[in-house]
């Protein structure tokens, strides 16, 4: 008796193979974690700002207080840690910035534009250097406003913080 012929289909070969490989993947490997309010890991760190260049301090503390050096950062929530930041009076300014920038405030009222030198604020007001600095560099945004509000800056080494325990952290191993 003769032998019926198995037709050959490539059509079913490719959807059997694409049954398989589906069937074996595990979709929730795949899940994206988001950090919110509830799931952000903060801590509380202190920076010493003695001999450090404002802007670079600055950028790297804004990371900080952004989040973006953990892996769990997520840019539409506040993960980042809490920044204390010590010697606010002690930082530098490359070249002759010192003299030569200008901060521009306004009063609100009509001609009441102001000038002022890094010099001339640092006699009154050493902190709003370095918190003028970051807030620069966060987003302008509710987001922005909410994390400025982990931004401690103080002039010398006393702060009133200790009860968090915060850690020292060495800025130069940071990128």
């Amino acid at each position: 008796m003769p032998t019926q012929k198995k037709s050959f289909s490539f059509a079913a070969l490719f959807r059997d193979s694409v049954n398989k490989t589906v069937n074996k993947v595990d979709t929730l490997s795949y899940k994206t974690v988001s950090a919110n309010k509830a799931t952000a890991n903060k801590k509380w760190v202190i920076v010493d700002a003695e001999n450090q260049v404002v802007g670079r301090l600055s950028a790297k503390v804004a990371k900080i207080l952004r989040g973006k050096y953990k892996p769990s950062f997520t840019p539409h929530a506040d993960c980042g840690d809490n920044v204390i930041i010590i010697n606010a009076e002690k930082v530098v300014f490359t070249g002759n910035k010192m003299n030569d920038k200008v901060y521009t405030r306004h009063t609100g009222y009509p001609g009441g534009q102001r000038f002022a030198t890094p010099t001339e604020v640092m006699r009154k007001y050493p902190e709003r250097i370095l918190e003028n600095a970051i807030k620069g560099m966060l987003p302008k945004n509710r987001l922005g406003r909410a994390i400025l509000g982990n931004l401690y800056v103080y002039v010398g080494t006393d702060h009133k913080h200790s009860g968090q325990q915060p850690e020292l952290i060495n800025l130069d191993n940071l990128k």
